[in-house]
């Protein structure tokens, strides 16, 4: 999905580093946001949730692809029984810790969680509608390779409870996947994606990347088409980043394969966004597209800041610990390693490994940094949730940088709130960091005059 405003992003990822949604603006929160960290004194007035969405982790993979760097484990001798009971045993303690008395959606990530058991899905949902209320509409979310064996499983996850598939497809083009490290051909993708639409229709997404080494725009929109011809309501873009240390990257470093420049993927990005509106698809993030309202809500609960709990080795949450007296926002981190993680469930009955707890600039650096992602931008309702003393027009009506990039056409503040327009969100990467400095400023200086 970390460093601390990664947290977040890691509960948004869906196919692990190596990838970025088209901005990779990360680097500018984790600058913007150290100093709310730090529990500055400005009253903090979120009101707490009962609800919250669930994130679930399985950190285990048959192997790692070429751009990914993430929190996943090669192994082939998983203790299936233990992780299972660990799961359960931190989903009751965090549960238990939030007094959380609904979850809204749940998601299934990875690592690759089309490798788990059905029946550890299953007993992970059980347990939260034991210990909480889990509605019998609410949208549960497993990302699946589509592999042979991921494509046999797709029934039996379906019996488990699961009621929406995210497919990790990342191209269509054989030779893609092969420098991909991929373990899946085109052919399994779209068999994959058929008999996911069989059993979920209108509820399977798919996942793909642009900006891989030697892709020109014409084969990239060329794609596009042939999956669009194929694919459910919901597609996700991704950029592909280089990560250091990845093989992709040495690959890179070494000559071997050659990158498109950034002009080169911007253009991909845009021929990408004329070319699923085309064919009804609608924008309403980032890098989320979906047409007949077949939107991610578990995603969509990120973005509009909601409290999550994440269970798993590597996973983060974003919630308040009522039981122990609590009343801010906490980020909480667990333990990455797999047999660390479940040893310290086992003693404790979680494996979290950091607590932070997130003072009031923090957490709005946070409101803003995620709702701005959205077409819909930060409305004025969210924002008095967890602004209730200063509205989006104190905050930011009398910045003049603010004013630059409304006159340039790249953000509006009206009455509906404050969002990027159509050319704005595109340059997220620019816009956000005099937002989160002028944001900054305005706590500065109310700190200084309270």
């Amino acid at each position: 999905m970390m460093k601390e405003m990664g947290a977040v992003m890691l509960a948004m990822r869906k196919c692990g580093a190596g990838l970025r949604r088209c901005l990779p603006w990360s680097r500018y929160i984790l600058r913007y946001m150290s100093a709310g960290m730090t529990g500055r004194k400005i009253p903090a007035a979120p009101l707490p949730s009962e609800e919250a969405s669930l994130y679930v982790h399985w950190p285990y993979c048959l192997k790692r692809c070429s751009y990914c760097n993430f929190n996943k484990y090669i192994s082939r001798d998983v203790n299936h029984a233990e992780m299972r009971a660990c799961l359960q045993l931190e989903t009751e303690a965090l549960l238990r810790v939030s007094q959380v008395s609904r979850i809204t959606s749940v998601f299934f990530g990875g690592g690759t969680p089309s490798l788990a058991p059905p029946s550890t899905i299953a007993a992970i949902l059980e347990t939260v509608a034991r210990r909480a209320d889990l509605p019998v509409d609410a949208e549960v979310t497993l990302e699946i390779n589509p592999t042979p064996m991921g494509l046999a499983s797709l029934e039996e996850f379906r019996l488990a409870g699961v009621n929406r598939f995210s497919i990790g497809v990342q191209s269509l083009h054989d030779e893609a996947l092969r420098v991909f490290g991929r373990d899946h051909n085109s052919q399994d993708a779209l068999h994959t994606i058929a008999e996911a639409q069989r059993l979920c229709p209108g509820r399977v997404s798919v996942d793909v990347i642009f900006g891989r080494p030697g892709q020109t725009v014409e084969f990239w929109e060329a794609e596009l088409n042939e999956l669009l011809s194929a694919c459910d309501d919901h597609v996700s873009l991704y950029q592909l980043t280089l990560e250091r240390g990845t093989r992709l990257f040495k690959q890179v470093e070494a000559g071997q394969l050659t990158m498109p420049g950034d002009d080169v993927t911007a253009h991909m990005y845009e021929s990408a966004r004329r070319i699923l509106g085309k064919r009804g698809f609608l924008q309403y993030e980032v890098s989320n597209f979906a047409r007949n309202g077949a939107v991610s809500s578990h995603n969509i609960s990120y973005w509009r800041a909601g409290q999550y709990l994440g269970v798993g080795p590597g996973a983060h949450g974003r919630f308040i610990p009522h039981q122990e007296g609590a009343i801010l926002r906490e980020a909480w981190t667990q333990t990455l390693e797999p047999d660390v993680w479940m040893k310290e469930v086992r003693c404790r009955g979680h494996g979290t490994r950091r607590r932070i707890q997130l003072g009031h600039l923090a957490l709005l650096e946070e409101v803003l940094a995620m709702g701005l992602r959205l077409v819909e931008g930060v409305s004025h309702q969210l924002w008095k949730e967890f602004s209730p003393d200063a509205d989006l027009q104190q905050v930011f009506g009398r910045s003049t940088e603010v004013q630059d990039l409304q006159k340039r056409g790249l953000l509006v503040l009206d009455d509906r709130g404050l969002r990027c327009s159509w050319g704005g969100l595109a340059l997220l990467d620019s816009v956000l960091p005099p937002l989160l400095l002028q944001l900054q400023a305005y706590h500065d200086h109310q700190g200084a005059s309270g």
